[in-house]
């Protein structure tokens, strides 16, 4: 018999994996479009994907659907119209469910953004990075600091007032004077939320072969703790690692993932995580990586059991990385096990000043935030 699993909040994860131009420093499942994207015939793949995910989730609602990649935003309104329309044909979103597309400044379309607006879309995100076209150049990004204003106003034009701007700082050989200038000016474009990030070498991208000079760490600690200060002047409340946003903006489509809820992943690469009550059993999925494999009907790679054992561990690596913390009885809700499990984890974190505990809720520390890898390592 498995834990006494609840039923966690449930999102859709659609990937498109083409961009472009891969950047040096990306990770993420991402092919550079060679010729025409086969958008259609990739729209349908999609829908049988999630056709195939169906039986996991059936009379679910889904809470948010986030379209990523690689560039969405290079698919057209057609595309993204048919998509979103396939997937409430087959399950149900909430009437209120937020739907987000992220976008490259590059490949923006006042035409294109209108027919997302149209079609469903009520959130975007837009790939800023930079506003200097020199660090936009070192980091391979096919847009410069103009096409951004331009993205933004055009944005705003289609209908689009829930607006996240995506930059990064400890850009190689940016100055914290310089990483605080595109803070300032992202505030001044006054997004309702901003994901603001450290540039971080991943293995297997060009950056991991060739590391460029990047800055010290205790200069971007400095940014860092100024940046929280223009962010909270300027209206936005920081309240995960990374993400800042204004009253009543925060990401739902993210705060599932930090909550450890549910979520389908669908598309070449994609991931996802569903809990099955009945079975006490959480199960991971993944999709072949590659766009011709996927298109090829080789869709689902894999499929994992959470061990009973790594439930505490996963939970807490997740919603650690929230400023407020969690309350108590989420823990048992999502790992479907007493608190009592990490007991003496949660005690060593008290003892050396990472974690709070407070009227049923347990948040990071200050300190806990700032050595977040060794508070997360207790309980891993």
């Amino acid at each position: 018999m498995g834990p006494a699993l609840s039923l966690p909040p449930l999102a859709l994860y659609i990937h498109v994996p083409w961009c472009v131009r891969k950047c040096p420093y990306c990770d993420f499942n991402s092919h550079e479009a060679d010729g025409v994207i086969p958008e259609g015939v990739y729209v349908d793949a999609l829908l049988a994907d999630l056709e195939g995910e169906l039986p996991q989730v059936w009379g679910r609602r889904v809470v948010s659907l986030f379209i990523g990649g690689g560039t969405p935003s290079l698919f057209s309104g057609e595309a993204v119209e048919r998509l979103l329309s396939g997937v409430r044909a087959r399950l149900p979103l909430l009437p209120d469910a937020e739907i987000t597309l992220e976008a490259n400044p590059g490949t923006a379309e006042a035409g294109r953004f209108r027919d997302y607006r149209q079609a469903g879309v009520n959130r975007l995100s837009l790939g800023v990075q930079s506003f200097d076209d020199r660090r936009l150049a070192a980091l391979g990004r096919i847009h410069r600091r103009g096409e951004v204003f331009r993205a933004v106003e055009m944005a705003r034009a289609a209908g689009f007032d829930n607006l996240n701007l995506d930059l990064m700082f400890g850009l190689p050989e940016q100055t914290p004077r310089e990483g605080l200038a595109d803070l300032t000016e992202a505030l001044a474009l006054a997004p309702t939320h901003l994901s603001w990030y450290q540039l971080t070498i991943e293995p297997n991208t060009p950056f991991h072969h060739a590391p460029p000079p990047l800055p010290e760490d205790e200069a971007l600690w400095a940014l860092q703790e100024q940046g929280v200060e223009s962010s909270a002047a300027a209206g936005f409340e920081q309240y995960e690692v990374s993400a800042y946003a204004r009253d009543g903006a925060r990401c739902r489509h993210n705060l599932n993932y930090w909550r450890f809820g549910d979520y389908l992943g669908i598309g070449a690469g994609a991931h996802g995580k569903v809990t099955l009550p009945a079975e006490g059993r959480v199960v991971r999925r993944w999709k072949a990586r590659h766009p011709r494999a996927y298109l090829g009907g080789e869709r689902l790679a894999g499929e994992q059991v959470i061990e009973v054992g790594e439930l505490p561990g996963e939970f807490m690596m997740n919603v650690l990385r929230l400023l407020d913390g969690f309350d108590e009885a989420l823990f048992a809700e999502r790992t479907g096990l007493p608190l009592e499990t990490v007991a003496g984890p949660l005690a060593e974190a008290v003892s050396r000043g990472l974690l709070e505990r407070e009227e049923g809720r347990i948040r990071p520390s200050e300190r806990g935030r700032a050595f977040l890898n060794d508070l997360i390592a207790l309980f891993l």
